[in-house]
């Protein structure tokens, strides 16, 4: 069931940010190379995964018949292209400081472009059928976006942990947008789609991929980072330790607001709180310093 949000009327408006990462440390939450890398993924999987579903998005608004939910998701594709470019600045600047990051890149790539990438010559039917599946995956994936960002805003333990600020308020920023607009993707496929079966099908495919794909790239990350000795390697128990400190999400959490996915009257509405996103946003630095 849909809970009253705080904020129904909101305008999802894309802020123009920009990081500076010059003073970026490698490992940014200090002494912790295996938690600072579990959150790396996200910089590596982030661009080409939102610039999807932006062009996904993009070819389902021809059919949408409600006005205010185009709107919602044209404001919903601004700020998914806004992020896509904030995280390619951290992908250039591991890059940049040696960082071998491309054959991981390219299996991202492959992902997004190949498997789940435009099928052409596919009739009319089944082009509209595989575009759904798409919406319906991202909803999925928006799902754990917006426990990540309800997640990274209340993560105090990083602060004290000493993460670096520039790096926080990019993690927030995003965050923050994710649980403003965390119904966006979900409310679209119920446009188009309010079956269950596809609803629960495509999360259990999303599902199953992020977990691949981040035990994969946290996995890469520990055996290219050249702070490392060679041969070290991310372990489940240092990972579980993190979490128990606060520096990575707590995956019985986790679990749980994925099985809120699954209730027949689930709504991400249920999840995170848009009062906190929106008072995060008007004390980032760097949302405060895109306003005109």
């Amino acid at each position: 069931m849909k809970k009253t949000d705080e904020h129904d009327d909101l305008v999802l408006t894309p802020r123009d940010v920009h990081f500076d990462w010059d003073a970026l440390p490698l490992h940014w939450i200090p002494r912790e190379p295996l938690a600072t890398n579990v959150v790396n993924v996200l910089h590596l999987l982030l661009p080409e995964g939102e610039r999807w579903f932006v062009r996904v998005f993009q070819q389902a608004i021809p059919l949408i018949e409600d006005e205010e939910l185009r709107t919602r998701v044209l404001g919903f594709t601004g700020q998914e292209a806004v992020h896509a470019e904030a995280h390619q600045g951290v992908l250039d600047h591991l890059a940049a400081h040696g960082v071998r990051i491309e054959p991981y890149i390219a299996h991202v790539e492959y992902l997004f472009r190949r498997i789940l990438g435009d099928r052409p010559g596919l009739g009319r039917r089944r082009e509209r059928a595989y575009l759904v599946e798409r919406v319906a995956i991202i909803a999925g994936i928006e799902h754990f976006t917006a426990f990540l960002g309800d997640w990274i805003l209340n993560a105090k333990a990083l602060d004290r942990a000493g993460a670096d600020p520039t790096m926080l308020d990019l993690l927030r920023w995003h965050g923050a947008e994710e649980v403003e607009h965390r119904a966006v993707a979900y409310d679209l496929l119920r446009h188009l789609d309010r079956g269950y079966v596809r609803r629960v099908r495509t999360m259990a495919v999303a599902t199953i991929a992020l977990v691949h794909l981040w035990v994969r790239g946290t996995r890469h990350l520990m055996a290219v980072d050249p702070a490392l000795r060679p041969g070290a390697r991310a372990t489940w128990l240092g990972a579980a330790r993190a979490a128990r400190r606060g520096l990575l999400p707590d995956p019985v959490r986790l679990l749980r607001s994925l099985l809120r996915y699954f209730g027949p009257g689930y709504h991400p509405s249920q999840e995170g709180s848009t009062r906190q996103a929106v008072a995060y946003l008007g004390s980032s630095p760097a949302a405060r310093a895109a306003t005109p």
